[in-house]
């Protein structure tokens, strides 16, 4: 076997081990989410404007919970941003900071999707959160069609947000 085989042989099963990694990861994490019909989630978002999970129904959401102390969550800010722009997103801020310094974070971060805020963690509870991000895609029938622990790429959201809209 010629060095150049042997490095892509090499590369090929490095790769592979990474991705079998993020896979069982992902399905450790989700392993309490919910699946089914998505649970009812209603509140106010954080300008006061009251929102409910049913009313979004007859299009895909995106459903992201993360928090302002998560690193991870701060790099893809600007990816649920753009998102939302084209598609209906409801971010739950699992954060014990007050409304006043999340309003701050996303003013820093440039952002501006719809937020509520869920400074018990009940509605985490609801949907089984084990770590954050997590994102939940909701078909336009109400049901949670995709579940994503972790950084999510904006290219991956967006494809599974159309085929939940299919």
């Amino acid at each position: 076997m010629t060095n150049k085989r042997r490095r892509w042989l090499r590369w090929s099963l490095q790769l592979t081990a990474v991705v079998v990694f993020f896979v069982l990861f992902n399905l450790y994490n989700t392993r309490g989410a919910p699946s089914g019909p998505a649970p009812a989630i209603s509140g106010q978002l954080l300008d006061a404007t009251p929102v409910s999970l049913q009313a979004l129904r007859g299009k895909p959401v995106l459903l992201q919970f993360w928090a302002s102390w998560c690193p991870i969550c701060g790099i893809q800010q600007a990816t649920i941003d753009a998102i939302a722009d084209d598609y209906s997103v409801l971010s739950i801020a699992m954060d014990e900071s007050t409304p006043d310094e999340i309003r701050a974070y996303m003013e820093d971060k440039g952002v501006d999707y719809p937020v509520l805020h869920d400074p018990d963690y009940r509605i985490a509870r609801q949907y089984g959160i084990r770590g954050v991000p997590s994102s939940f895609i909701i078909d336009r029938l109400g049901n949670i069609r995709f579940v994503e622990s972790g950084y999510t790429s904006g290219m991956g959201l967006r494809i599974r947000l159309w085929w939940a809209g299919r």
